[in-house]
């Protein structure tokens, strides 16, 4: 297993900091990062319009009156139904952070090339205007590209040395508008050639052509169990050796499990049925339940189970933390990275919390997941109920009884070691 180890280490943690560190990976990871506030905000709001708890809505509309759904759901309108804007304004920031660009240059070049490439419609009276399903996760793809591209446009003219420097007697404000012109200026002449060019093909706009063969393969692709099984051994590897997999994995796998919770979010809006069970919810509330490895039955274990000093202290100082799914206590203090032992079950159990929750909402014994962006941090049981009702809660002290059992071999034997251990010191 150490030998296994170490050639895992070899080959691995060199691509994973390299992909930690890449400034595009970085760049989606803070937007959406940037966002998480926002989308929060208005799916407690949708939960505030939808909560599953009987006689409810009848409550609501004794007292509100029979529209009164419409006054929780604008919030969420305006938050997961436009977030791609969001999104790409954060994108283009940290972006330009990373270049030193001036990043109201760059959050607007952006925004003008995504408008740019957005379909319009136009209706009888004349009048015209962008659908709002273009600016939410639909378009989500599309404007991860489009920031990405406008940036480097205003980076090589800056590069370039192509702007209208304003004398040093003019305010900076308005040196800075004429050095922001001609970097967007090269912006909108190339995203409007590409949206005329898409023009002329069948799919009419560019976002038809990356919504159909690229978002819609991908998203496909990241709802499938063997694909989040794959995904999730590559984390947990990364993890083992001491680096933040979830940070690696979340800047690709992000956007795909976000465009995966809108859909459900918009669906469970609408009343209509929940289509996807895998999602960025499914993930971090029934995959990580305690932190990733889901580690909270672990962090129970050690505060009832433990026999040495060190382990009874461990488990004191984790269970605050792990109720909130912040493990690192653990992770580096029992320690789980580099530790042989430890390191099966934490590969196991997610895997495991995987495919119990998989099979107990695809075969209707808890529904899906109401793509509500309820915090990481929500303890479980909690985080089940308010995703998938009592039947969420239920799974959830499911899986907490079922990570105990898995961990409980491997913690037995490395506190048996740790006691050992101690009284041999103890008696020194």
């Amino acid at each position: 297993m150490e030998k296994l180890l170490e050639v895992l280490e070899s080959k691995m943690a060199p691509l994973a900091i390299k992909l930690d560190g890449n400034r595009y990976i970085t760049a989606i990871k803070d937007g959406f990062f940037g966002v998480m506030s926002l989308l929060i905000i208005g799916s407690i709001f949708l939960l505030l319009a939808n909560l599953p708890i009987s006689g409810y809505p009848e409550f609501m509309a004794s007292l509100l009156g029979e529209n009164w759904a419409t006054y929780f759901t604008a919030p969420y309108y305006v938050t997961m139904n436009v977030m791609t804007l969001y999104v790409i304004v954060a994108m283009a920031r940290s972006l330009a952070r990373t270049y030193q660009l001036d990043s109201v240059s760059a959050i607007t070049s952006v925004l003008v090339a995504f408008l740019l490439l957005t379909p319009f419609v136009k209706f009888e009276d004349g009048s015209s205007g962008i659908p709002v399903v273009s600016l939410s996760s639909s378009g989500l793809f599309l404007g991860m590209i489009t920031a990405i591209l406008a940036v480097e446009i205003v980076r090589f003219v800056d590069k370039k040395g192509w702007k209208i420097k304003m004398p040093d007697s003019v305010p900076e404000n308005v040196s800075r508008s004429f050095s922001a012109l001609i970097p967007a200026l090269f912006v909108i002449i190339v995203f409007n050639v590409i949206r005329i060019a898409f023009s002329f093909t069948s799919f009419g706009t560019v976002q038809t052509f990356i919504y159909h063969y690229l978002q819609i393969p991908l998203t496909n692709l990241g709802s499938t169990l063997p694909a989040t099984l794959l995904i999730t051994v590559f984390e947990a590897l990364l993890w083992a050796f001491g680096i933040h997999g979830s940070n690696v994995v979340g800047g690709v796998m992000h956007p795909i499990w976000l465009a995966l919770t809108a859909d459900n979010a918009a669906a469970y809006a609408a009343g209509d049925t929940i289509p996807n069970i895998i999602n960025y919810q499914f993930y971090s509330n029934f995959m990580k339940i305690g932190g990733f490895g889901s580690t909270f039955g672990l962090a129970i274990l050690l505060l009832i189970a433990a026999k040495s000093s060190r382990y009874k202290a461990l488990g004191k100082l984790a269970i605050g933390p792990g109720i909130f799914n912040i493990n690192e206590p653990i992770t580096f203090g029992l320690p789980i990275v580099l530790n042989p032992i430890m390191i099966i079950p934490f590969i196991i159990t997610p895997l495991v919390m995987a495919v119990v929750a998989y099979f107990a909402m695809a075969t209707g014994l808890v529904p899906f997941t109401n793509g509500a962006n309820i915090p990481w941090t929500t303890p479980p049981i909690i985080a089940g109920f308010l995703l998938s009702g009592w039947k969420g809660a239920l799974l959830n002290i499911v899986q907490i009884i079922i990570s105990m059992a898995i961990y409980y071999p491997f913690f037995k034997s490395v506190d048996r070691m740790a006691l050992k251990q101690e009284q041999e010191e103890n008696a020194a």
